[in-house]
């Protein structure tokens, strides 16, 4: 079997290129995607989340071995969906509306889809319909908002309202967060999580769904 500490530790020290390089010769000797993602990504970046609770890592840190878990992860995808290979859940992320703050949701939705999961990015300003739409398109079993604007912050409540009166509530588990969110305002929304960073918000996806197996 190949080892594939190389690809773990690429994406521990961020090395885009290396992980990417890694992956595409790995490849080319007939070597199964799964593997590669289950044996050497997911725990890399489950590693990467652990040092991030435990201060050695930071959110430079994170961001750039996120980026290099994306650039292995591209050449992966299109393989592992011709297989049919099941991702952890179908996560549908975004800003609310009336906010344009990006770079926390961008980190929260690279650290998902090194978690395993496939993630549906709406972007910024997302309106309560979008959210609606796309969870009924894609069939997400998880909604997650961020809103780093004390004024946007009902949008959330919102969003929640138009899932439940579309039939879909049930069907997701919804995820909030951002800088002015508390886990006592994901309680008064009705939310099922809350996270102030990356890699709980992962932690949290995953322990939800596992609730909810």
């Amino acid at each position: 079997m190949q080892d594939l500490k190389p690809l773990r530790e690429a994406i521990l020290n961020g090395d885009a290129k290396a992980a990417h390089d890694f992956v595409e010769k790995a490849l080319a000797a007939g070597a199964e995607p799964l593997p590669l993602v289950h044996d050497a990504m997911v725990p890399a970046m489950d590693e990467v989340g652990r040092r991030f609770e435990c201060n050695e890592y930071f959110v430079p840190e994170l961001l750039i071995s996120a980026r290099a878990m994306k650039s292995a992860l591209e050449l992966l995808r299109p393989l592992l969906i011709a297989r049919g290979a099941q991702p952890a859940g179908r996560v549908v992320i975004g800003t609310v509306k009336g906010d344009l703050h990006d770079i926390g949701k961008n980190l929260v939705a690279a650290m998902l889809e090194g978690g395993g999961f496939d993630v549906v990015d709406l972007g910024v300003n997302v309106s309560p319909d979008q959210f609606v739409k796309a969870v009924k398109e894609k069939g997400a079993n998880i909604v997650a908002m961020s809103a780093l604007l004390t004024t946007t912050m009902p949008s959330m409540k919102g969003t929640i309202e138009a899932l439940k009166q579309a039939g879909v509530r049930e069907q997701v588990k919804v995820l909030v967060g951002g800088a002015p969110i508390t886990q006592k305002y994901a309680d008064e929304i009705g939310a099922d999580g809350y996270s102030d960073n990356a890699p709980g918000a992962v932690s949290l996806a995953k322990k939800q769904l596992a609730a909810k197996a």
